[in-house]
């Protein structure tokens, strides 16, 4: 299945920091503990930071201690999975069912009841606060 949106590299380097560009766009990795969503644990909604489609929901995400944010599961037809077999290993590849952006990898490591732990980039998201007047009402 083709992603819905459709760019050229061009494109997505004029919209793109280049540390997103070299991770969404070329499957790169940031590194361990550096992220800004590792520690997150606010309520709310992880989106792509390619084209904003929701990815996860923040009840899914877990501390898996591998330095990455980790969530035991997407949300419905929200991303799709690839093999990865580069680095001379076999992986399973995360990435958005929207924009085909690269995400992370998933693993089959994962403590709750799925048994998967999607390990992604915090330069692939972007999180979106849980509105405070709906959780009031």
């Amino acid at each position: 299945m083709s992603p819905e949106v459709n760019k050229t590299d061009e494109e997505w380097r004029q919209e793109l920091s280049p540390e997103q560009f070299q991770v969404l766009r070329q499957a790169g990795n940031e590194r361990p503990f550096s992220g800004k969503y590792v520690h997150n644990h606010d309520d709310g909604t992880y989106r792509c930071a390619g084209c904003g489609a929701v990815l996860f929901s923040s009840g899914t995400k877990f501390d898996s201690g591998s330095g990455w944010p980790s969530f035991d599961q997407a949300l419905p037809d929200a991303v799709r999975l690839e093999t990865d077999d580069s680095h001379g290993v076999s992986r399973t590849e995360v990435v958005c069912a929207n924009c085909g952006s690269h995400l992370g990898h998933v693993f089959g490591d994962g403590p709750t009841e799925t048994g998967q732990r999607f390990c992604m980039n915090s330069v692939c998201l972007e999180f979106e606060p849980k509105d405070e007047t709906t959780s009031q009402q």
